[in-house]
């Protein structure tokens, strides 16, 4: 049976390489992080029609265009054998063609990000020694998930990280609030990652949960964001809540808080 992926917003968590390869200059470390550009072989197919960038696709980039076809945009299966056309045609849409040519332009360089998740993740690793580091890819979407998380993997949506003032968030048709559209930005991709990440790995209890409870689970992840970034990312009554928690029970482990689930105690 496939995995089901994990596909997240930006919005949920704030409330509460012609050939397309990676290329390696020789002074990376094993643990350095390098987001696949899965996005620019994408792109090329999807503004040019270049069928050796489909080939590209669906031989080196499987899984994460089938997750893309399927569980993002949900025009189809990846083996219907119309698909092809059908999803360069949704891709065809005036909106979604200037999605793609600003993502392309904000995202030319990564270096930052790169260097960020490489921070981050290390940082994580020493707070859950146990967990594995996801591979991670950079696609466009059509500004519905943010973040997709399964199968060894996180996908990162470029087009939903153009910006607070980025024109298409601003019109009224998309009726992304202030408050949404200051999260889509470029210094929220590695929080995002993180968190949903988190979530992906320590989600909600399987059981009825009230509002205060869901909000007190979000507000442990985005501690533990804060932490793994260094500075305060995310501010809110549950995130103080738990910084309270946390230092008045010193002993606690970060997994130990992620696990628990008596949110009577954190409140």
């Amino acid at each position: 049976m496939r995995k089901i992926y994990v596909l997240f917003t930006t919005v949920m968590l704030a409330c509460i390489g012609c050939q397309w390869h990676l290329s390696s200059s020789g002074n990376e470390s094993e643990e350095d992080i390098a987001v696949e550009r899965y996005d620019l072989i994408e792109s090329l197919y999807l503004t040019t029609g270049d069928y050796s960038a489909l080939q590209q696709m669906s031989t080196e980039y499987p899984q994460q265009t089938r997750t893309l076809i399927e569980d993002v945009l949900r025009i189809g299966r990846v083996d219907d054998p119309e698909i092809n056309v059908r999803f360069l045609s949704f891709y065809q849409d005036s909106t979604l063609q200037t999605l793609i040519a600003s993502a392309e332009q904000e995202y030319a360089n990564m270096d930052d990000i790169n260097q960020s998740l490489t921070d981050a993740f290390k940082h994580l690793k020493e707070l859950l020694p146990g967990i594995t580091i996801p591979t991670f890819y950079a696609q466009i979407g059509s500004l519905d998930q943010s973040i997709i998380v399964g199968n060894g993997l996180l996908g990162i949506s470029l087009d939903k990280y153009l910006g607070s003032n980025y024109p298409l968030y601003l019109r009224e048709d998309y009726g992304y609030t202030e408050h949404q559209r200051k999260v889509m930005t470029r210094q929220y991709i590695v929080p995002d990652c993180v968190g949903f990440y988190l979530l992906s790995l320590y989600p909600m209890p399987n059981r009825t949960m009230n509002q205060v409870e869901r909000d007190t689970h979000v507000g442990k992840v985005q501690w533990v964001v804060n932490k793994v970034m260094k500075r305060t990312v995310f501010n809110t009554l549950y995130t103080r809540s738990v910084g309270h928690y946390m230092k008045s029970n010193p002993n606690v482990t970060v997994e130990q808080l992620l696990l628990n689930d008596n949110y009577t105690e954190i409140r």
